[in-house]
């Protein structure tokens, strides 16, 4: 038998037991729904993910981001067409495109979160695509395995339609099991069925032995003021609806914020708003104001939340012309004095 010389056995010890505290120490939610803060949807259709010379999204961008105050980014995507049709394997350029992604966020110090949002396809046909939804997740949590715990999962963008509440409880079960073989650490985000609305967190069954997850909402009400000319909506012919800040229109956010947050007491789980914004469609004067009032008082309540969306529609920031669409800007990150 060779000999070991007596300081390699000991350094051996030493990175051993500091592996062993490290993979011990537990990952708070409620910390980490701190950092995350005030966040960003980015990249959901960007050309990007065809090509990097068609990208809109350049690295710059993340640094601007960051500069301009937010936190986190949550990364919207599509990832069904670039897997393997017989073995659900992800293309690589669709990794490269997600690696250089992930690398740039952390990079200018952004959390991120990895937002699986093929809403549509689950919704259309969940029992016949769940095999390809779990595969995805198993690849992505294996190759992420050893990040940052900046990066969050989120398992599905707002389950709906034949994705019942029912399902997805069993569906995200699932789904949550496939990722804690490889990442038992890692945060997780999880909403209710019905597009992630908060008249249905009463429906959502977490495992309580499980306290790393966020719960996340999503908030477009009143949808005739915050979709107005939006044809995917049904409102394409919709037209001059005002938010003015009445009381009423206040207090019917403040009702809904409450019951959400009475939810998140009962239950001591973080929330998460992870989208809400206003179409373009609406006036500036309207959307300012609606945005200030949402964000302040989601900051009072201690949730985080990430904007819908930088580029696209529901525009933050004018690729076109790279500048900032400075009114909607300023709404998003300047305290309403209104609220207390």
């Amino acid at each position: 038998m060779s000999r070991v010389p007596f300081i390699f056995i000991i350094a051996g010890l030493l990175i051993f037991m500091v592996s062993c505290q490290s993979g011990s120490k537990a990952v708070n939610a409620f910390e980490q729904n701190e950092k995350l803060g005030r966040g960003v949807n980015i990249l959901g259709y960007d050309p990007i993910w065809e090509s990097f010379e068609k990208a809109r999204f350049k690295e710059h961008h993340f640094k601007l981001i960051h500069e301009a105050g937010f936190n986190t980014v949550r990364i919207n995507l599509h990832p069904f067409r670039y897997m393997n049709p017989t073995t659900s394997e992800l293309r690589e350029d669709w990794w490269k495109v997600l690696d250089w992604a992930v690398e740039n966020a952390l990079a200018n110090d952004l959390m991120v979160i990895l937002d699986m949002h093929e809403y549509y396809a689950m919704a259309d046909d969940p029992v016949g695509r769940k095999d390809m939804w779990l595969a995805f997740w198993k690849q992505v949590a294996e190759h992420f395995q050893n990040s940052s715990e900046n990066v969050l999962f989120e398992l599905l963008n707002e389950p709906n339609g034949k994705l019942t509440s029912e399902l997805w409880n069993e569906f995200l079960s699932e789904g949550l099991a496939i990722v804690r073989e490889s990442n038992p650490r890692r945060t997780v985000i999880l909403g209710p069925a019905q597009y992630n609305q908060i008249n249905q967190l009463d429906s959502l069954i977490l495992p309580e032995k499980d306290r790393n997850i966020i719960v996340t909402i999503h908030y477009y009400s009143p949808m005739d003021f915050t979709h107005q000319g939006a044809s995917w909506a049904g409102r394409a012919d919709l037209r001059d609806v005002h938010w003015l800040g009445t009381d009423e229109e206040k207090q019917a956010i403040l009702d809904d914020f409450a019951k959400a947050q009475n939810w998140s007491k009962k239950h001591n789980r973080p929330l998460f708003l992870g989208e809400f914004g206003v179409y373009d469609k609406a006036d500036m004067e309207s959307r300012t104001k609606y945005l200030s009032f949402v964000t302040s008082t989601v900051e009072n309540l201690g949730w985080s939340w990430a904007y819908w969306q930088f580029d696209s529609d529901f525009i933050l920031y004018d690729i076109d012309n790279e500048r900032w669409v400075e009114p909607v800007l300023k709404a998003l990150m300047t305290k309403n004095p209104e609220v207390n």
